[in-house]
């Protein structure tokens, strides 16, 4: 994972964007720290659901995978580049190449991509596996464990900054994720300083 500057630096685009799969608590975790730095929250699932007019699950029945793969990258593309608070993606998001360029740049310009990361155990009643998620029907349990094995290495690969989210309510997050991108905020300051010596 490479090191941002984090929020609050000036970089353009949102505050933090938010990554990992179904149930690590983007959505809640994004209006907590929404709500701790006064900033509007983005839900690039609810971007796409509006543009569609129709739920995620109707999107998968009626138009395919592909089509709305499609549709969250480009709400994922216009995210970064108009929104500037809390952003959160579909788990999935990152997948596309295009959304992994678009969060490669906004990290060179200092933004912070928080891995919310979660075991199985912890997900499940979160998630509750119902019909609204179309990538886990048959065996849910199975199904978000392969996906989660197939997106890890995505999700550490956008990342500036994983917290695990397991036991914790979302504002214990919130926190976690604010502590640790100051961490990350002091030792970009401190490399700074080691090279102007």
């Amino acid at each position: 994972m490479t090191r941002a500057t984090g929020p609050g630096t000036g970089a353009a685009g949102p505050r933090v964007v938010l990554v990992g799969p179904p149930g690590s608590g983007k959505s809640t975790v994004g209006h907590a720290l929404g709500e701790r730095w006064q900033l509007s929250v983005r839900d690039t699932d609810a971007d796409v659901e509006r543009t569609a007019g129709k739920p995620i699950a109707e999107i998968f029945v009626d138009d395919g995978e592909p089509h709305f793969r499609a549709l969250e990258r480009d709400a994922v593309l216009a995210a970064l580049a108009e929104h500037d608070g809390v952003l959160a993606l579909g788990g999935g998001a990152v997948l596309h190449a295009d959304t992994r360029a678009a969060l490669a740049e906004y990290r060179a310009r200092g933004g912070a991509v928080v891995f919310l990361d979660v075991t199985l155990a912890h997900a499940a009643p979160r998630v509750g596996f119902n019909q609204s998620r179309p990538l886990l029907l048959g065996n849910p349990r199975a199904r978000w464990q392969v996906l989660m094995e197939e997106r890890r290495p995505v999700y550490e690969e956008v990342a500036t900054l994983r917290v695990l989210t397991d036991g914790l309510r979302p504002a214990d997050v919130a926190v976690a994720v604010e502590d640790g991108l100051a961490a990350l905020r002091v030792g970009d300051a401190a490399d700074a300083a080691e090279g102007e010596r």
